[in-house]
């Protein structure tokens, strides 16, 4: 007997069926044509069954579903130990990963090696449940370490990893990220110019953006294509412009920003715009700006952050410094390794500290591959959820176009899929790496840890070579390819990001959370 254990009415039945017809496959299919009776007969305690039995019955059950269902009606959770072959099959594989890496690093992002962690001068584990501190990838801090790398461990509680650690109180770690991109800002972009070349060549900061007037001043609008020769436009006409803040209600700042004449239009920078937004400060543009660091009223200070982190203003520079200092002396090496955030704006967060390696020059530092497959929250809500009440608009911003204005997320989540936005259809195979509730019904194997599980997860070398003997070809590879370089995106221009006020980096306080934040769907080709 291996470590397997199977739900003792399946195998039974199972056993049944494959004994009379002699083929796995047809066992299955048999067993669960009538889908009504068969789920009517499980729910039975699990019992120890041998490794090559269990990888014989999942493969069954994933062979015979591919055939008369399709293999997206085969899925499996990214950590799962199921999900390369499920994924090299054709069928669905769920991520957790955020949308911010795709949305800001592109959807080809790859993340960086194993290798690439230990030869990184400086690191910031950011978040909880981090994987690096749990995992066989932790060797390569230890061998970092002995190569002098710095390790800054950032979350609520401290880890035995870091040489310092900075702790935040629970979901307000993008209050602190909006904070190192004020430094950052201010010190490497205005008071001098070490990236500025890397900022030209890789990211969208030179980008021309279109102002729409909005009453006394304008707002944001959408990229006009071009870009400008520089940065910045600064040095002649001025506007004021509106921008969302959260931290005190849904409010709105107002700063100004250098502007170009485009016909009837004002244009400006996707740079000129961070700077407003980060409240970096130029002599002769309108607007409220921050008096220095230590500032508790305008947003994005490292005296503003402290009230809602409980970071000292002293250490959240001191980190920013530290980081702007390692990414300009070593051309980039420096690695954010992000956990889990306590906050349902997550995304939001997220894309602050990725800005911090964006401005940096250390936009292939960010140790999560990008969300590729199908993003676990929105395939539940619309397969497992229902419908719900939740009023997706009332996370809208002050001078938003009201898009979500009393919409459900399922209902937003229905429209984008009709769309044309990737989803897979329900699952009659679910492979999952822990316990996920709640789970789509109909579930004719469902693959995990506990006892609501039909099957615990067997040994992914065996069911991958019973597919393949079952399914009479060659075990499938696994889906790779060369990672294509392209610019960054501080600016997220999408009608959906700009209504939520979160198109460029932004803060928003913990709260309640909705089952699904559309900016969640937003996703580039």
């Amino acid at each position: 007997m291996g470590g397997s254990q199977v739900n003792q009415a399946l195998i039974r039945l199972y056993f049944e069926v494959r004994d009379g017809l002699r083929d796995p496959v047809a066992a299955w299919a048999k067993l669960t044509g009538n889908s009504q009776e068969y789920r009517r007969a499980r729910g039975e305690r699990r019992v120890p069954l041998d490794d090559e039995t269990a990888a014989e019955l999942a493969a069954a059950a994933i062979v015979d579903t591919s055939a008369r269902h399709g293999a997206e009606r085969v899925a499996a959770l990214a950590t799962s130990p199921l999900a390369r072959l499920v994924g090299g099959l054709g069928g669905a594989v769920l991520t957790e990963h955020p949308c911010a890496t795709e949305q800001v690093l592109g959807p080809r992002f790859a993340g960086p090696r194993a290798d690439d962690w230990a030869r990184a001068a400086y690191v910031l584990l950011w978040g909880e449940n981090n994987r690096l501190v749990r995992t066989a990838d932790t060797p390569w801090v230890i061998a970092g370490r002995y190569k002098g790398q710095k390790v800054v461990a950032i979350g609520t509680h401290p880890t035995r990893l870091s040489d310092e650690t900075l702790v935040v109180r629970p979901g307000t770690d993008g209050a602190l990220a909006m904070a190192m991109g004020h430094v950052l800002l201010k010190e490497f972009f205005l008071d001098r110019t070490p990236f500025d070349e890397h900022a030209m060549e890789r990211t969208d900061l030179p980008f021309l953006v279109r102002l729409r007037e909005r009453g006394d001043g304008y707002v944001p609008g959408g990229l006009t294509g071009g870009a400008f020769g520089r940065l910045s436009v600064y040095g002649g006409e001025a506007a004021e412009v509106l921008l969302p803040r959260f931290d005190d209600g849904p409010g709105v700042l107002r700063r100004g920003v250098p502007v170009l004449r485009d016909g009837d239009e004002l244009v400006t920078t996707v740079f000129d715009l961070l700077m407003a937004v980060y409240g970096v400060a130029r002599p002769g543009l309108p607007g409220r700006w921050p008096e220095g660091y230590e500032d508790r009223g305008e947003p994005y200070t490292p005296g503003w952050q402290e009230a809602y982190t409980g970071v000292a203003a002293s250490r959240a520079l001191k980190t920013a410094r530290e980081l702007g200092v390692t990414a300009e002396k070593t051309g980039g090496r420096c690695v954010i390794v992000p956990g889990r955030l306590e906050t349902p704006h997550a995304d939001t967060a997220y894309r602050a500290m990725l800005a911090l390696l964006v401005l940096t020059g250390c936009g292939g530092g960010w140790a999560q591959a990008g969300g590729e497959g199908i993003p676990l929250v929105p395939y539940l809500c619309l397969h497992a959820c229902g419908e719900d009440l939740a009023d997706v608009g009332a996370l809208s911003w002050a001078l938003a176009e009201g898009l979500f204005a009393r919409r459900t997320s399922r209902s937003v989540l229905l429209e984008a899929v009709a769309g044309g936005w990737p989803m897979a259809p329900p699952p009659r195979v679910l492979a999952l790496p822990r316990p996920i509730y709640p789970l789509p019904p109909d579930v004719d194997l469902l693959i995990g840890p506990d006892e609501h599980c039909d099957l615990s997860p067997p040994d992914p070398d065996l069911v991958a070579g019973a597919v393949a003997r079952l399914a009479g070809r060659t075990a499938p590879a696994e889906p790779g390819g060369t990672p294509r370089a392209e610019r960054m995106r501080l600016l997220v221009d999408h009608a959906w990001m700009h209504e939520y006020g979160e198109a460029l980096p932004v803060y928003r306080p913990p709260g309640l959370g909705l089952p699904l934040k559309p900016t969640q769907l937003v996703r580039f080709s």
